[in-house]
């Protein structure tokens, strides 16, 4: 199969906001894909998603910010595509980076104009199609005539949802089927939805007076999935990446426990002397080697015990399990209640002790992973800065044409400047992309040359109203801190710059996440 054609149906998706239509071409390709070209499968259900099979290329913006004059003509196939990723990240030592810039140049000058910004936003992440892994898994089980709740759970059990693309498209529901929990193997996770407060999770997730629910501490960790099978154990992060070198405090908890064959899913962070969490920073800097700050897990589900999996098991009959084979210690701490105020109490409390929130849980519901449901609702307190755009970057896919990602900087009164805090594309609805794409052309540094450069610098006027989930530490920027998952609430047109918030407003909130604005 051309890469033109992956191409071709990833710009359709990305003109549609239809979820019937965007199915409906992932269908039409991958049947296409089954029918001529089997061993493509894998591939062009990645690409669809947006992603590489790849986990790292070293390849990122910079390095293809100059690119060959395109080719007239599409003669890219998926899997010479595939083939020249596979070869790039192999490339390592002396003189690689050279060797990956000229393999990167003779790739992209095989691509036509249409497939080179393609082949650059799935390099950097940027492919912006409106598709998520649900939406392709809707496609194969269309394409392939099979039921999406068996595509899913095959996902699941696989860990991603390419491995079993094959399986759904030519095999069936019984080679569907034959996906199991296999000890060993990392499972999709199951994930959480929002609400904003205690008492709408708990409705939500089905509770009710008569109906209880657990309310799990929300620890800001990195989560973790851990195996065991004798003396084996493998620890895999949510991106199903294996850490297990990097945890030996994880291999040692596990290898305590009483049981040989478990699956365990949690979080590990790092804890000061008085037993409260570090900033999230220093648990993801000491996951990334295996030394440094002490880190300790905390479990809050269990999907197999010694031959017996209990991943369609109630909620319930998990955690009566987690709690027989867990010492208290390493229990993620929890409150099992019907009663509102109680919940509320315990949020208060975990929030005292510096946790992010809490998450509440159906105690009837099965682990079902990779997809947001109300069986388990996150609740976390919302904090806001009012920041000023210092920058704004050009869309690709179907932000295409619009101003998008922005720069935010935080006030610094004694530098009588701004100090840039990250950046952000989420939470921009198609009117504020239009809408930012005039005002930001309106304020750019260099009008004449706004069409010229991917970032466009503008002067720092505009105030813009961003929620975010914390702050941690970094180097990437000159203040040393960085928003975690900041996302834009509303323009402030009724702000100036002047009254923007100040760095000193973040650096008091640094490791209390207890941020507010005027």
């Amino acid at each position: 199969m051309l890469l033109a054609d992956v191409v071709a149906t990833s710009t359709e998706v990305a003109s549609t906001r239809s979820r019937k239509a965007k199915v409906a071409a992932f269908a039409e390709l991958l049947s296409r894909v089954a029918a001529s070209s089997a061993d493509e499968i894998e591939t062009v259900t990645s690409y669809l998603a947006g992603s590489l099979r790849q986990r790292r290329t070293g390849l990122g913006w910079r390095s293809m910010q100059s690119l060959p004059e395109p080719a007239a003509e599409p003669s890219l196939r998926v899997l010479e595509v595939h083939e020249a990723f596979d070869h790039i990240a192999a490339l390592s030592g002396s003189g690689s980076q050279g060797a990956r810039a000229a393999a990167t140049a003779e790739l992209f000058a095989r691509a036509t104009a249409a497939e080179q910004p393609w082949l650059r936003g799935i390099v950097t992440g940027e492919v912006r199609q409106g598709a998520l892994d649900s939406l392709v898994q809707e496609g194969l089980a269309a394409a392939g005539g099979v039921p999406l709740a068996a595509v899913r759970r095959a996902a699941m059990m696989a860990g991603s949802t390419v491995a079993v693309s094959p399986a759904a498209l030519t095999g069936g529901e019984p080679a569907l089927a034959d996906f199991v929990l296999e000890v060993g193997r990392p499972v999709l996770p199951m994930l959480a939805s929002s609400a904003t407060t205690v008492d709408a999770a708990m409705a939500k997730a089905g509770g009710d007076p008569d109906t209880p629910v657990a309310v799990d501490t929300k620890l800001d960790g990195i989560r973790i999935q851990v195996h065991r099978n004798g003396d084996g154990v493998l620890v895999a992060t949510r991106s199903l990446e294996d850490i297990t070198a990097r945890l030996p405090e994880v291999v040692a908890v596990a290898r305590s426990l009483a049981a040989t064959r478990f699956v365990l899913d949690g979080e590990v962070l790092a804890l000061d002397d008085q037993g409260r969490p570090r900033p999230f920073q220093e648990t993801a800097s000491r996951t990334a080697m295996s030394q440094g700050v002490h880190l300790t897990p905390y479990f809050f589900d269990l999907l197999h015990i010694d031959g017996h999996d209990l991943v369609d098991s109630p909620g319930a009959e998990r955690l009566a399990a987690l709690v027989e084979l867990v010492p208290e210690e390493h229990l993620v701490p929890r409150l099992v209640t019907a009663d509102a105020a109680e919940a509320e109490a315990f949020t208060s409390r975990v929030l005292d002790l510096g946790h992010e929130g809490v998450v509440v849980k159906s105690l009837a519901a099965p682990y079902d992973a990779g997809r947001r449901g109300s069986a388990w609702v996150k609740v976390k307190p919302v904090h806001t800065l009012d920041l000023v755009v210092l920058a704004v970057e050009w869309g690709s896919g179907r932000r295409r044409g619009w101003l998008s990602n922005i720069h935010l900087g935080a006030r610094d009164p004694a530098g009588e400047g701004f100090v840039m805090l990250g950046k952000t594309f989420k939470g921009m609805t198609d009117e504020m992309l239009a809408w930012q794409t005039e005002r930001f052309t309106e304020l750019a540094l260099d009008p004449g040359t706004v069409r010229d450069h991917h970032v466009v610098s503008v002067r720092p006027e505009q105030v813009v109203e961003i929620a975010f989930d914390g702050v941690q530490r970094s180097t990437r920027y000159p203040g040393g801190l960085a928003l975690r998952f900041a996302r834009v609430v509303r323009y402030r047109d009724d702000k100036t710059a002047d009254e923007a918030d100040t760095i000193a407003t973040v650096r008091s909130s640094f490791g209390t996440g207890q941020v507010s604005s005027g």
